[in-house]
Order: structure tokens, then sequence, then C-alpha cells
């Protein structure tokens, strides 16, 4: 059981829905697939503000305020509203050294006791998320830059990347015991 780089690929097979899945699980692929879309544009433009940032500030000793907290939005963003379609892939970062040891009955049933402590503590996080979110709305919050942009911005694509993943895991979680109750 490696895990390396050589897994990782430009092919979307983990984002595209197949004929055995449920229409929940069609519906969440579908949607990750555009967000990873959507987040890898972001992350490109972050690239680009970032390096017109460093020229302008080094050559024409420009202000970069406004360049620093939109990349930083847009990489936000891009990681939390990825986060669902990482999770489908089971790419986020596991520590398997004591799969090998277990038996694979035992190494199902830990499987499912993480995706649940996952789930729980990824609906806690998108429900302070909202209460975050709530609060920026509400009070009309900013950064304390000079651009000041609002908060909401950056609250919002936590908050709906942090629901998106716990739907993932969720999910997950539910095929899990589906399959554990068929004997699969």
């Amino acid at each position: 059981m490696a895990h390396g780089l050589n897994e990782v690929g430009a092919g979307s097979e983990a984002v595209s829905a197949t004929d055995t899945t449920g229409p929940a699980e069609r519906l969440l692929s579908l949607v990750n697939h555009y967000v990873v879309i959507l987040s890898s544009i972001a992350l490109v433009i972050a690239a680009c503000v970032l390096t017109y940032s460093v020229i302008t500030r080094y050559f024409l000793h420009f202000s970069t305020d406004w360049q620093d907290e939109m990349s930083v939005f847009l990489i936000v963003g891009a990681v939390f509203m990825s986060a669902a379609a990482v999770q489908a892939r089971r790419g986020h970062v596991g520590i398997e050294a004591i799969v090998g040891l277990l038996s694979p009955r035992v190494n199902r049933i830990r499987q499912i006791l993480v995706d649940i402590a996952t789930f729980i503590f990824c609906a806690y996080f998108s429900w302070k998320s909202a209460l975050l979110l709530h609060e920026a709305i509400v009070e009309g919050f900013r950064t304390s830059s000079t651009w000041q942009p609002p908060l909401w911005i950056p609250y919002s694509l936590m908050t709906a990347g942090m629901i998106l993943l716990s739907i993932q895991v969720l999910l997950q979680v539910a095929v899990q015991l589906y399959r554990r109750s068929d004997g699969v």
C-alpha cells in the first residue's frame, strides 16, 4: 500500500460518476468536478496576481495590499472548495502505519470509525464557519488593510467547502455501512 506521486494522475477518475453509484454520489461527483476546475483556475489566477505583485512592488515600488489579499482569498477558496473532491479520492494525508498489522475486518471497522469522527469534525467546522459567515454579513466585517474587502467572501467559500466536505464524508460512511450490511 504505497502513497506517492505515482498515484497522482492528470485524469479525473475520482470525480467522475460511474453506473454503480447512487444519485447523491453522482450529483456530488459532478459538483466536485466543476469545483475542481474552478479551484484550479483560482489557483492560476492567484499565481498571476502574486507574480504581478512581486514585479510591481520590486520594480515600481507600488503598494500591493489588494494583490496580497486577493491571492489569499483565491487560495483559501480553492483549498476549501476542492476538499470534497480530494476526499472523494481519499487523497487527504492518511497515516496508515497500522493498516498492515490489522486484519481486513478490523481495518474496515477502523475506517468507518475514522470516517464518522471525520464527519463529526467537519460538520462542527461547517457549523462554526456558517456562524462566522453570518456574523461577517450582519456586522459588515472587513479586513484591516487599506483595501478592506468584506470578510463574507472567504467565509462563504470556507462554509461552502466544509459543507461539501461534510456531505462527501457522510456519503462515504453511508456507502461503507451499506456495503457492510450487504456483506460486501
